[in-house]
């Protein structure tokens, strides 16, 4: 099966419930929407063969293990479902800082053994054979910013003991030297008829030959939406929380006043989670009622966006004066400190003195007005 996008998934799953399922399904993308996905699929295949479930944590995941029992044949009868939510198997380089992070919070946290998984993972990200390996503190800086995009830590010295503790797992069990190959040659060899693997993955890198195997031979979900301001990408995102919405207002029979649908997503924003959260507290707060309100709106939902104080700086450098002065007042009435809000403003204005700094260089020179094609070849 091919890659397909999420709106064409409703035609997949009449085909799994009707035909022969597909081994293997990877969603990837907007993490709310591939759990909700892989929920569809899951529930196809439970309605075509009964069967039992196996729900794996992708961040706590040992991946010999997962891969131990995919291979194995079950005593239970029907379908064996294997579905990892969060895989770390489709991760590059460019989520380095993000594993990096994780390892540091864990290592403080005493979780000495998932520290050494996240450790592991950074060498998977930059891959570097077994062999090839050293000391995370021993690589020099430079390497450090070819391998992981990232500059090199101060304090290094705590991850030696992680990296003999990685290394002595690595030659005691040689499943965990390279997971994504070790999968690959169980996709090829295949497993038995009744074992089926589902994988969430917000990030994946598509040059990988794991996530190349998966979409050549099975099926792979993309579940992204478009980032940005751009209008294409907003109305992308307006479709996806649309959705949501109504699919969460349908399941407690009830409707929105069309007026506050906007005013919803203005202060929820883009976060699948939490439309449908903040969604279920209306219909609750409702009660008897069928109808939402923009008084229930105004009553049960702030403004829970986490870009708030970038509209505050979008508003200011437009030279909008009410909209910046509104977004502020509603910045302290939902309790930002006064601080974040002059940090916020500090740091903007710092980036505008840069770039008005560079503008008035003599060489090169800038045009105000220029187009994109001449920016990025004589400019940027």
């Amino acid at each position: 099966m091919p890659l397909i996008k999420r709106t064409e998934l409703p035609a997949a799953l009449e085909e799994i419930r009707n035909q022969n399922h597909p081994p293997v399904v990877l969603f990837f993308g907007e993490r709310y929407l591939c759990r909700q996905a892989a929920d569809d699929v899951q529930e196809a295949l439970l309605t075509k063969k009964n069967g039992t479930l196996y729900s794996i944590d992708g961040d706590q995941e040992d991946s010999s293990q997962t891969l131990a029992k995919l291979m194995s044949f079950s005593l239970l009868p029907g379908l064996q479902i294997y579905r990892v939510n969060d895989s770390r198997l489709f991760h590059s380089k460019n989520v380095s800082g993000s594993i990096w992070q994780k390892a540091c919070k864990a290592f403080e946290s005493q979780h000495y053994e998932k520290a050494a998984r996240y450790i592991a993972d950074m060498y998977h990200l930059a891959s570097i054979p077994s062999d090839d390996r050293q000391p995370l503190s021993q690589i020099s800086a430079e390497q450090w910013r070819t391998l992981f995009a990232l500059e090199k830590p101060r304090d290094l010295g705590w991850t030696d003991a992680l990296f003999e503790q990685v290394r002595q797992k690595e030659i005691s069990s040689p499943a965990a030297q390279d997971p994504a190959e070790k999968y690959i040659e169980a996709f090829t060899k295949g497993f038995p008829p009744n074992n089926v693997f589902l994988l969430t993955a917000e990030n994946v890198d598509k040059r990988k030959r794991l996530f190349t195997c998966i979409k050549k031979n099975y099926l792979v979900v993309d579940c992204s939406v478009a980032e940005g301001g751009g209008v294409a990408a907003q109305r992308a995102q307006k479709a996806v929380l649309e959705e949501v919405l109504h699919q969460t207002l349908s399941s407690f029979n009830k409707t929105i006043d069309p007026g506050a649908v906007d005013v919803f997503f203005e202060r929820v924003g883009f976060h699948p989670v939490a439309v449908v959260t903040e969604t279920e507290k209306l219909a609750l707060f409702c009660d008897e009622r069928t109808r939402i309100t923009r008084n229930d709106l105004d009553c049960m939902v702030g403004r829970t966006r986490e870009d708030a104080l970038f509209e505050l700086t979008d508003s200011f450098g437009k030279r909008k004066i009410g909209p910046t002065l509104i977004t502020l007042s509603h910045l302290l009435e939902n309790g930002i400190h006064g601080l974040a809000i002059l940090a916020t403003m500090r740091n903007y204005i710092s980036k505008l003195l840069v770039f008005r700094t560079m503008q008035l260089l003599p060489d090169p020179v800038f045009q105000k007005g220029m187009n994109a094609r001449y920016f990025q070849d004589n400019y940027l």
